[in-house]
């Protein structure tokens, strides 16, 4: 129980910190608004934390995925991978 408990408390500390997963610069706009005004930051605080949270250079997710429509119709598919080493 005490497990859970810190595990709960250290989720409720990290989630102000998390970046925008927005789709659109305006719902990015919206969640960044959101969570400046949830850390009641002003001044030149809250420019920097706007600046990185409207960045989304801390997305773990890695750079976004060119779409599918991006290869040309026809072309190949991609090689298989190699097989493991033994």
């Amino acid at each position: 129980m005490l497990r859970y408990a810190v595990a709960i408390v250290m989720l409720t500390a990290l989630l102000p910190t998390a970046p925008s997963f927005a789709l659109t610069p305006k719902q990015r706009m919206e969640t960044c608004k959101f969570g400046a005004d949830d850390q009641k930051l002003k001044g030149p605080a809250r420019k920097t934390f706007m600046a990185k949270c409207m960045s989304n250079k801390d997305d773990p997710r890695g750079p976004a995925a060119p779409p599918p429509s991006a290869a040309p119709r026809g072309s190949p598919p991609p090689p298989p991978p190699p097989p493991p080493r033994q």
